[in-house]
């Protein structure tokens, strides 16, 4: 009896101990992809022309801005970073373009629809785009690229290596799916909360603000219908709702809308190039619209909704981006032209009194929406 209970003791040890050496296997096969995801992230070429996933996307704002571009420059100007789309010519003479603006060079497809005025025979278009952030994304929005282009991480991870890095070999499947996983890690998060909601706490919720400009900050991204005399009230909130504060809200006429213009392409604040983009109907008809970039639409080949709402558009329009972090992630808008929040909310005062509800934001109003944007972590 005793030596049954002895061997049933030492079974039990076994067990454990097997159990054991199973979960220790896993959290080191786990260490290991996680050390291979982020040897990937920040040191892989893939023989390219030295461009790496860092090279763009810093871990510190998930992306470049135009005094990274400058100190990258002053210590280094062979950087990867100024090769290629990120010169101004793309064949890596100059650096004007992204020492001013941190905008590189996208060449984007035109739809079978869509033609350029100025060069009926050009089968693309090369635009003038900032680099998204990786900064909770895309583990929290799985809308990629400022237009929505790409329909996965590894299909995103596989076409930034071709087109940025100018690799024509052969990439592995196991290294781009190392990649994405390695992107949904814990230092591509914005704060704490962020990283719990992405595990499957609960959404973060707007923040109370401190101080009286922060409190009145606050209202413009309430959700509630935009009313009163001035219609500031939930204004920023009409396409800053949802969890991740990028999407419509549902007093907006379509709720969960991802693609707004909000007049970046129209007032083109950077000078860039503006050409006509010709759009082809169905019915044989055609539109032209001149733009720097016409966004949305160049993926879709429709630039307006026939007989439709006005908002229910994809020329010029671009994903709403969120704004948990948003303080460390300058610059905005999809050609960087808004190098600070202060640049943001004064775009917005001279955009609000075009839409269809005029909000008219006083120098006090943008301060306010500024120091409440510094709240969202």
């Amino acid at each position: 009896m005793k030596r049954r209970i002895e061997l049933r003791r030492w079974s039990l040890v076994l067990v454990v101990g097997l159990i054991g050496l199973k979960y220790a296997g896993a959290q080191n096969d786990s260490a290991d992809k996680f050390k291979e995801g982020r040897r990937l992230f920040t040191k892989e070429t893939f023989g390219g022309n030295g461009r790496t996933c860092v090279t763009c996307h810093s871990f510190d704002t998930g992306t470049v801005s135009p005094e990274d571009a400058q100190k990258r420059f002053r210590e280094n100007r062979r950087d990867p970073l100024f090769l290629f789309d990120g010169s101004d010519d793309g064949q890596g003479r100059g650096v004007s373009r992204i020492l001013q603006d941190a905008t590189i060079l996208i060449t984007i497809p035109l739809p079978a629809n869509v033609s350029l005025g100025d060069d009926a025979a050009a089968r693309s278009v090369v635009l003038r785009r900032g680099i998204p952030s990786t900064h909770n994304t895309p583990a929290l929005d799985r809308v990629l690229m400022l237009d929505g282009r790409e329909p996965d991480l590894p299909t995103q991870a596989l076409h930034a290596i071709q087109r940025h890095g100018q690799v024509s070999g052969a990439i592995q499947e196991s290294d781009l799916l190392s990649i994405a996983q390695f992107e949904l890690t814990e230092q591509f998060f914005s704060s704490d909360a962020l990283r719990k909601f992405a595990a499957g706490d609960g959404a973060p919720k707007l923040p109370a603000g401190r101080t009286d400009s922060e409190k009145r900050g606050r209202l413009f991204f309430e959700d509630g219908p935009v009313t009163g005399p001035d219609f500031k009230k939930g204004a920023c909130a009409i396409c800053h709702s949802g969890p991740m504060l990028n999407q419509t809200n549902q007093f907006f006429p379509v709720a969960g809308l991802r693609f707004q213009s909000i007049n970046v392409s129209e007032f083109n604040a950077t000078g860039n190039p503006v050409r006509p983009f010709v759009f082809r109907n169905p019915d044989g008809t055609q539109v032209t619209v001149w733009s720097p970039d016409p966004g949305r639409a160049l993926i879709t080949g429709v630039p307006f909704a026939n007989g439709g709402p006005p908002f229910l558009f994809d020329a010029n329009a671009f994903k709403i981006p969120s704004l948990w972090g948003v303080k460390d992630t300058a610059p905005y808008f999809h050609d960087n032209s808004a190098k600070t929040l202060e640049d943001v909310a004064a775009h917005y005062a001279r955009f609000l009194p075009l839409t269809p509800a005029p909000a008219f934001l006083t120098q006090h109003d943008q301060q306010d929406i500024v120091a409440y944007l510094r709240l969202l972590e």
